[in-house]
């Protein structure tokens, strides 16, 4: 039995579960998510509660359990409290600002970067060089989050770029240090 698999889900006031056939819903204050649901399992729903439940010992059902409790813990923490990950820019002129539904970067190069914001995300600029991505869908922040440090990946020599906050980027030597 799969360990994370078995563990039920708590369902907190004012979010809702719906299960279909081939899909489940989770509905909540911060949006609606869906998700398709995987071969071999499904969803039981109980008082304050949701539980995924295997039908049968195959493999890929084995493989999918758990799979399928992670993808609805993290789509219920998602429309309750959402989720958010914060970026920094660094280097000198390298800044960010809002403009309407897009994000303009000044990354260094000839012209200024648009990025517009994709659909159930929003995009805050603290300081001009602290970019908060938040979402209630745990994938598209992450995602959203990786597109935007790929504008840009921190210089491996002045570590100039955009990083996740908290990041350490080992910065190398240079030519001087052969000498």
């Amino acid at each position: 039995m799969s360990r994370v698999g078995k563990l039920p889900i708590a369902v907190p006031a004012g979010v809702t579960v719906t299960t279909g056939a081939a899909e489940f819903k989770v509905k909540g204050p911060k949006g609606e998510l869906t998700q398709k649901l995987a071969t071999g399992v499904r969803i039981v729903q109980e008082t304050g509660s949701v539980a995924v439940v295997r039908e049968n010992e195959e493999r890929q059902s084995r493989s999918n359990h758990g799979l399928t409790r992670a993808l609805l813990a993290n789509m219920v923490t998602g429309v309750t409290k959402g989720y958010e990950r914060r970026l920094t820019i660094l280097g000198v002129g390298f800044k960010g600002e809002i403009k309407g539904k897009s994000l303009t970067l000044a990354l260094g190069y000839s012209h200024p970067v648009e990025f517009p914001f994709p659909a159930g995300i929003t995009i805050e600029v603290d300081k001009a060089t602290t970019l908060v991505v938040k979402g209630a869908d745990r994938q598209l922040v992450g995602e959203t989050a990786a597109k935007l440090r790929g504008l840009r990946p921190p210089d491996s020599y002045k570590g100039k770029g955009i990083r996740n906050e908290g990041e350490h980027i080992k910065l190398k030597a240079g030519k001087t240090a052969k000498k």
